[in-house]
């Protein structure tokens, strides 16, 4: 299969599942064993092409990160928020924190022992159990949104989001459920999700860039261009649908896919080797 069409599949596929539940590594993981893509810099666009569906984020997010600059945020909502100027900057970096940097004293072992399919898959069911688990503890629990959110909180969801850093876990869902865990409502510790993945992600892919910056090729680099602009345009659809299935469903659904898709990931993975 040519680089380009490699670049389009693993596109849709980041996409698709960066900002969902489901484990975005996992399934690009998968997929690029299936595909025969792998190797060090197969693990390097994967985690380019997320600043494809980053890109989506500040797109659809754009007031957000307008009122975090002090002087802006008067301009998009006269209410009052702990997400706006100087408060916001505080919990993003607060969550943010944790998971830079233990990724980046563990970074090379990560990439060395945990970007497999077997330690995909075990994380794949691991976190469909703990998600259906933690749907039942929240059930009738009081929540409130993310615009009271308080810097307890946001430690709390940063601790939880570097037990993402184990590919097939989720960074999604260890911040969501974490959020959830600490009193937010679905939507809120969503969107509280999707906001501290662009400083994660954006370190994360920055590094494994400069890294290699000097090895790759002009094909390899239109190869990464074309993952990222598919990853940003599916990005941006995905994660509106995803906002409307939380106003009506849990998570439950999510739960229940990763479940089923970890033996069946482990068995594909095993048969492409």
């Amino acid at each position: 299969m040519g680089n380009w069409a490699v670049a389009v599949i693993l596109g849709i596929v980041e996409g698709l599942t960066e900002f969902i539940p489901v484990s975005s590594t996992g399934h690009l993981i998968m997929v690029g064993n299936l595909l025969g893509f792998v190797g060090e810099k197969a693990s390097t666009f994967e985690v380019a092409i997320q600043l494809g569906a980053i890109l989506a984020i500040v797109v659809l997010y754009h007031e957000r990160f307008t009122r975090l600059i002090p002087s802006g945020q008067a301009r998009y909502s006269p209410l009052s928020s702990a997400l706006d100027g100087w408060s916001g900057i505080l919990r993003i970096g607060i969550a943010t924190l944790p998971a830079l940097l233990i990724g980046f004293l563990l970074h090379n072992v990560i990439k060395r022992y945990l970007f497999t399919p077997p330690s995909v898959a075990a994380a794949l069911f691991v976190g469909g159990i703990a998600i259906l688990a933690v749907e039942r503890a929240v059930r009738r629990r009081a929540t409130s949104a993310v615009d009271t959110l308080s810097l307890g909180q946001a430690l709390g969801i940063g601790l939880f989001q570097t037990l993402a850093l184990w590919p097939g876990t989720s960074r999604s869902a260890a911040t969501i459920v974490g959020g959830m865990l600490l009193g937010l409502d679905r939507k809120g510790a969503a969107e509280f999700s999707f906001l501290i993945a662009v400083p994660v992600m954006t370190a994360a892919a920055g590094y494994d860039l400069l890294k290699i910056r000097d090895e790759l090729s002009g094909a390899e680099t239109a190869q990464f261009a074309i993952g990222f602009a598919v990853a940003f345009i599916v990005a941006i659809t995905t994660i509106k649908w995803f906002l409307r299935v939380l106003n009506r469903w849990t998570l439950a659904p999510f739960a229940w896919y990763r479940i089923a898709a970890a033996p069946i990931f482990y068995l594909l993975a095993r048969s492409s080797v």
